[in-house]
């Protein structure tokens, strides 16, 4: 596109700016417009930077400092990690961004805690929520009775929510595993989806952090199959847990109810005095509302592995 005409496509768009500013932003435009104007916008405000504000906003703008964590060492248990992943789940390589409202389309999140971009897209701020909606497009893709998914990715997440306090950065590296399947009934396969998850999950703490202790907890909200499921199916399959590796029930835990939704788990590492949450997950119905069926099952999980890494120090 030449000067000319993008200063005509600008001038377009400011006119129904002008017109009724308010309504033009959030409703008016349509996105190749919102995205012509907030594209000049940024240009006219890239113009007035000088190296000593550059410098300035690396020093003091929390979003782009560097993470102090040694990169040799996590990208030694990341590479460990994938040696360890079942053949059944798919890696996936994500882009730094996705879709714009990838979390708070789907998830009761909001969307001040993503960094949204001027070109319709935000900065990855769960991997989850994006693997789920490739889950869901493999999904459509095989039919409802194809075989279910499962995907991996290790990709750092940026939040907009302030993080205050020593070793806590804005940007962090996750490790996680989304897998969705289409329901059988009685918890079946929430409990297939579980296994999977958490079989990985306890055969990766015990070879990553050997002689260390590591706690994970399951906690089953209001779905009684589930809780019966996970005493005749889940627990069997896992088979022996590796040494200082525990499993066991949290039967109060109320945190992100309704965020997750059957059921959850939480992965804590280091001593039983001073635990460090290292991970998370649950069942969510994201793929449900990506594919607009009921019948859809989706279970999310990941570690921090700078997490991982500080319990091994």
């Amino acid at each position: 596109m030449t000067a000319a005409t993008e200063s005509a496509a600008a001038r377009r768009v400011w006119r129904q700016v002008e017109a009724g500013p308010r309504d033009a932003l959030e409703h008016g435009l349509n996105p190749a417009d919102l995205q012509t104007l907030l594209l000049g916008v940024s240009r006219q405000r890239a113009s007035a930077v000088d190296p000593a504000r550059l410098m300035s906003r690396w020093q003091h703008d929390r979003y782009v400092r560097p993470s102090n964590a040694d990169p040799r060492r996590i990208w030694r248990l990341e590479a460990r990690l994938w040696e360890l992943l079942p053949v059944e789940f798919t890696g996936i390589d994500l882009s730094p961004v996705a879709p714009l409202a990838v979390c708070s389309a789907i998830a009761p999140v909001s969307q001040d805690l993503a960094i949204s971009t001027v070109r319709g897209t935000e900065v990855v701020s769960d991997p989850t929520n994006v693997l789920a909606l490739e889950a869901a497009q493999r999904r459509r893709r095989d039919g409802a009775l194809g075989p279910a998914v499962h995907l991996a990715c290790c990709h750092p997440a940026l939040r907009g929510q302030p993080f205050d306090g020593p070793g806590l950065f804005q940007h962090f590296r996750l490790f996680a595993l989304v897998s969705s399947a289409r329901d059988r009934g009685s918890g079946s396969t929430e409990a297939a989806l579980l296994a999977a998850h958490l079989g990985f999950w306890t055969r990766a703490l015990g070879e990553l952090l050997p002689g260390i202790p590591a706690r994970v907890s399951f906690t089953v909200f209001g779905y009684p199959p589930l809780r019966e499921r996970i005493d005749d199916t889940v627990l069997p399959a896992l088979g022996s847990l590796p040494e200082a590796v525990m499993i066991d029930e949290d039967p109060d835990r109320q945190r992100a109810r309704g965020y997750y939704q059957r059921g959850a788990i939480r992965i804590d590492v280091g001593p039983p005095s001073q635990p460090v949450e290292a991970g998370d997950g649950g069942f969510t119905d994201w793929t449900a509302q990506l594919l607009n069926d009921a019948k859809e099952r989706c279970f999310i999980s990941c570690i921090s592995t700078e997490r991982l890494v500080a319990a091994l120090a």
